[in-house]
This record gives C-alpha cells, structure tokens and sequence, in this order.
C-alpha cells in the first residue's frame, strides 16, 4: 500500500497541481494532457473558487475525468476478475476505485510546493499513447512519470500512470488479485467500501 500512496501522491502533483514546461515535444496526446493540466491549474487559482472549497473540488473532478478514464483504470486493476464479475460488481468496483483515487489526487493540491512537469515526448502505436513526462523539484531532482493513454474518440485517456517505472495498474492489479485469490471479489469490496468510510 505504501508504493500505491508515493504513486497517488506524484500522480496528484503531476495532475492537479503543476506547470508544464513548454519546451516539451508536441503531439497531440501530449497537448491535450496539457491544456487538461492547464485547465486544473486555472482552477486552483481562481479566487472565486478558493472561497468555495466544495465547488472548487467539484470542478477539479470534473477535470480529473477529463485526464483519466477510472472505469478503464479499474478495468486493467482487476486484470482477468473484471470478466468474471457481474455488471453491478463492475459497477460497484469502479465507483470504489475512482472514490479511492479521487481522495488520493485531490487531497494532496494543498501540498503543491511548485514542482513542475516537463513533458519529454510521447510515443503514439495506433490507439494507443505513452506521454513521458518528468517531475522536476524544486531542487532539480527529476522523477520520471509515464501517462499511459488509449483513444476515446477525439480525446485521449489516461488508463494508467507509471512512476520511476512502477505502474499505478500493475500495482493494483497485483494487491487485488492476492486479495480475490485468497479470499473473494466480495472481500475486495468491503476493503474498498472501508477505505471509502
């Protein structure tokens, strides 16, 4: 679980809360993560929305579903168990999951402490896209982050995040397999439903 918050807590910086270096490498997947981060970054610093923390957070939902497909998050977490469960299990499952990462990504804007992303270039295989980025601190250390990205139509979704090559997927998918495993899909349920209580 430790991995899976240091993945949460760069993937929330990375996507709510930095400035993207323009000297990236253009394309379209990476222009579009771009002007979604510069969206989130508009309203993080709307005056009118720091007055009003629940539509503030509203709004940065709203963008977090324009950056990242949760279903399809949830789909690939659950790997081969997403066929064998029911469409109310799969339902249920992804609700959990993106309650999960919602928290995670939208509680940790407040420790935004002018980090910013680089975009270094982007690989596009047909429907599918790898936008690289780099996380530069403050201090010049970079932390290389890889949004994984599949084509909806005109748009392009995150369905995964790679930080220092730890997938956020992989992660997931292995903690919830151990857990079906050993126990019962119903078992990952109530441990999602807990951590949402």
């Amino acid at each position: 679980m430790r991995s899976i918050r240091h993945a949460l807590v760069i993937v929330s910086f990375l996507a709510l809360g930095l400035t993207v270096a323009r000297e990236a490498v253009a394309g379209q997947p990476s222009e579009q993560l771009r002007s979604r981060i510069d969206r989130v970054i508009g309203i993080l610093e709307d005056p009118a929305l720091k007055a009003r923390p629940e539509a503030r957070r509203t709004a940065l939902r709203g963008a977090a579903s324009e950056i990242f497909d949760f279903t399809e998050i949830t789909r690939r977490s659950l790997g081969r168990h997403w066929q064998a469960a029911s469409p109310a299990e799969r339902e249920e499952l992804a609700r959990l999951l993106t309650a999960l990462l919602e928290r995670a990504y939208l509680g940790r804007i407040e420790q935004y402490s002018g980090e910013r992303i680089v975009v270094a270039g982007e690989a596009v295989d047909g429907e599918l896209a790898t936008v690289r980025t780099k996380l530069v601190g403050k201090s010049g250390l970079e932390i290389p982050v890889d949004y994984r990205l599949y084509r909806a139509g005109d748009r392009w979704l995150a369905y995964d995040v790679a930080v220092e090559g730890v997938s956020l997927v992989a992660n997931y998918r292995a903690q919830f397999n151990k857990i079906i495993q050993t126990s019962s899909a119903q078992a990952l349920v109530l441990r999602l439903r807990a951590k949402q209580e």
